[in-house]
């Protein structure tokens, strides 16, 4: 990328990231346009919905680093999202705990399971790897939906107890601006951990495996540790997110936060802004989650009925035209948002390491000790 390319791109990054933070004391009336109930910008509808918005782009993000920068697709990232918003829920609301220790049974939970599974999926490759990743998400889920002794609520959930938690995390609606901005920190923070491993040495590496892992391996760098740590840190995003998910939302519900729908959903989001790309991922997963709030609301509008059968019936049907949105990107525009937007460059450069390059760049990081 070029330092004009680059500096551009930085301008764009805190143009709106100040948009952002700002966006809360805005209360311009926007008709049609706005997903909250009301067509304010600061409402608490519209700022709820831009906080899904965070915290799923941080999720897509964190998926990225293992699908779009290792290659490894994987079907089971909802297991440790449902993992962070279950076991951080139980620990605040069962075991009345506060914040911090709360925070830190749920990392260190996600960390020892992400391990472990990771290290019995990795065994396997390709289509393998996806069908023993989903197995253990359905497994999680049927897990959590059976309510053992009584901790996850079963069908209905378990609501999130605020009780110990400090004034900014509470989730009374005077507080839906708070837990927005949490959302955002949770964006930033995790795409400033996944631009600092992409561009160490090990996201050389990682690019490295999906690029061509037999020729890596050839070269003496055993793929295995760098896949898992791909893994286990996708898994950590993906816990941190439930935990913004909860405290957002309120409640952990099974069909909600353990679904399979979540990890498609995910994916699709990286697809749609383009693998690979870091803010591709991120502005994938706002477009979506907001196109998703959006059509769901329009579907639900009175004016709807009246209009002509060719345009109500899909109008009705949100998940139709998000479906749709999406095959049409697969088939015109493969790049996905990045690619549309002109910033994927040729396919020698598409990736942050040029196939040909690679040992070259590996040896010369390797030597000067970075990442």
């Amino acid at each position: 990328m070029s330092r004009i390319s680059l500096r551009r791109g930085v301008v764009a990054g805190v143009v709106a990231l100040l948009v952002f933070v700002f966006l809360p004391f805005v209360g311009l009336h926007v008709a049609w346009i706005l997903p909250g109930t009301v067509d304010v910008v600061n409402s608490t509808g519209t700022l709820e919905v831009l906080a899904l918005c965070f915290m799923f782009a941080g999720v897509a993000l964190g998926y990225d680093l293992m699908f779009g920068f290792t290659g490894l697709l994987s079907l089971g990232p909802v297991l440790y999202f449902a993992a962070g918003a279950y076991v951080f829920d139980i620990a605040v609301t069962k075991w009345n705990w506060p914040l911090a220790p709360a925070l830190a049974v749920t990392m260190v939970f996600t960390l020892v399971v992400a391990t472990g599974l990771g290290a019995i999926a990795l065994r396997v490759d390709g289509i393998a790897f996806a069908m023993v990743t989903l197995a253990f998400a359905q497994a999680f889920y049927y897990l959590i939906e059976n309510n053992p002794h009584n901790l996850t609520g079963g069908d209905t959930g378990l609501a999130l107890s605020d009780a110990r938690l400090p004034a900014l995390f509470s989730g009374a609606v005077s507080n839906t601006r708070n837990l927005y901005w949490i959302a955002l920190v949770f964006l930033i923070l995790t795409y400033f951990v996944v631009w600092m491993v992409t561009e160490s040495v090990t996201g050389h590496v990682l690019v490295a495996i999906r690029e061509n892992e037999r020729r890596l391996e050839v070269l003496g760098i055993r793929s295995f540790r760098y896949k898992l740590i791909a893994f286990v840190l996708s898994s950590l995003i993906a816990s941190a997110g439930g935990v913004v998910y909860v405290l957002v939302i309120g409640t952990a519900v099974p069909s909600a936060v353990a679904s399979t729908s979540i990890t498609i959903s995910v994916l699709i989001m990286v697809v749609l802004g383009g693998a690979g790309t870091r803010w591709g991922a991120v502005l994938g997963a706002i477009v979506y989650v907001y196109l998703q709030q959006l059509l769901t609301k329009v579907s639900a509008e009175p004016s709807i009925v009246n209009l002509p059968a060719v345009l109500r019936v899909p109008l009705s049907q949100p998940q139709f035209l998000l479906g749709a949105v999406f095959v049409i990107f697969v088939l015109f525009v493969p790049g996905g948002l990045a690619g549309l937007a002109g910033r994927r460059r040729t396919k020698s450069e598409t990736s942050p390491v040029a196939p040909r390059k690679l040992p070259a760049m590996l040896s010369e990081s390797l030597k000067k000790g970075k990442g």
